[in-house]
């Protein structure tokens, strides 16, 4: 059965298109995908993230819990700080990419992405078992599936701290509100988490709430967005595509996947072998075997100053040899030109290298480049 966010009703009213994502029924767009985007570049856009899970972690072992089972340290992290992570099998494979905020000392908050979210809280629920019985024996750490309650709002985009403000919140405290960091938030009488977080490439923030509340602030927002400058529209799926890709950010299905693994991703920064205390850590053996070898293929930018773009599953050539895939393409809203994210020879991934895109059975140039393609202004 087709899941609904709080706010599909609204959606309905706004008159979006809906697409199937993950087993949820979201708007790909309201109007004009392309003014979407460039509202969120411009301005701001309003997304609705409802889908996406909220898993909660608590108890005195908690951060410990998280180290073994996130493989990387968590149990340093200062409350009111977000860190971005991985959840890997076995093997070393990626089962999800997620964000991690820590609320207190005994607590913690796991943001994976909506269609991973069973797989997510079944590795925390059996790794915590795990962890319980024989590594730290009867250590306190629990963990609880909170998506079905918990609705996600994000404001993305120059304005968004704007927005905030004139909805009544921050009161100035907001320019204190670093990256990746999160604080308590009240509007209209509602509590919210409020996270400085974001998958967009510009500043922007995302506020976790009951459910029974997402309406009622959504309207919030919107009318405090008719206070600030340039015009802030309601943001679909397909926007939030166009804009990660432009920020090189990588979409679990696409780039992510158990077929690869951090190193393949370059992701190998979240995995932390080397730190104190970390004897114990799931997939251990695979992940330093992983690290001891160098990826046949990794992930690389590619762009043209053609008209066609490349699509997911297109073959990327060299010399008519095909040297990797497309995972992501599309013509950049904000550049003007194609681009790309692919699985290269890892050989063939120094920024400059001239390559060839095979797209319905014709040749196109393409250039591997740096990512990101877009890095907002300061």
């Amino acid at each position: 059965m087709t899941k609904h966010t709080p706010l599909h009703d609204v959606h309905v009213r706004l008159g979006a298109s809906f697409t199937d994502f993950g087993g949820w029924d979201m708007p790909l767009k309201y109007g004009s995908e392309l003014a979407e985007h460039r509202a969120v570049r411009e301005a701001a856009g309003i997304f609705d993230l409802s889908h996406m899970g909220e898993v909660r972690v608590t108890g005195a072992d908690a951060g410990a819990l998280l180290d073994y089972a996130l493989v990387a340290k968590y149990s340093s992290m200062a409350a009111g700080k977000a860190k971005y992570g991985v959840l890997v099998d076995a093997a070393g494979g990626l089962v999800d990419d997620l964000i991690t905020y820590r609320i207190a000392d005994d607590e913690f908050l796991v943001v994976p992405n909506a269609s991973n979210t069973p797989a997510v809280v079944e590795a925390l629920e059996a790794r915590a078992e795990e962890f319980r019985t024989e590594i730290v024996p009867d250590a306190a750490a629990e963990v609880a599936d909170e998506s079905a309650d918990t609705a996600l709002i994000a404001v993305q985009g120059p304005e968004s701290q704007a927005i905030l403000e004139a909805a009544g919140g921050g009161g100035g405290s907001l320019d204190e509100l670093g990256y990746y960091a999160w604080q308590p938030l009240t509007l209209d009488g509602v509590e919210i988490m409020l996270a400085r977080t974001g998958y967009t490439g510009e500043d922007g923030f995302e506020l976790y709430l009951p459910n029974a509340s997402a309406e009622a602030i959504w309207e919030l927002l919107f009318s405090a967005a008719e206070k600030v400058d340039g015009e802030v529209l309601p943001c679909g799926l397909a926007a939030r595509d166009s804009l990660r890709l432009e920020a090189g950010m990588p979409l679990y299905g696409n780039e992510l996947s158990l077929e690869h693994s951090p190193l393949d991703a370059g992701l190998s920064r979240m995995v932390e072998l080397n730190v104190k205390n970390k004897e114990h850590l799931f997939a251990r053996e695979a992940l330093e075997g992983l690290l001891t070898q160098q990826p046949a293929r990794v992930l690389a930018g590619l762009t043209s100053q053609g008209r066609r773009a490349a699509r997911q599953g297109a073959t990327v050539l060299l010399d008519g040899e095909q040297i990797g895939e497309i995972t992501s393409g599309q013509p950049s809203p904000t550049l003007g030109h194609p681009i790309a994210l692919a699985y290269l020879d890892r050989e063939h991934t120094e920024p400059g290298t001239a390559v060839s895109v095979d797209i319905r059975g014709k040749s196109y140039d393409f250039t591997v480049t740096e990512l990101p393609f877009y890095r907002r202004k300061k």
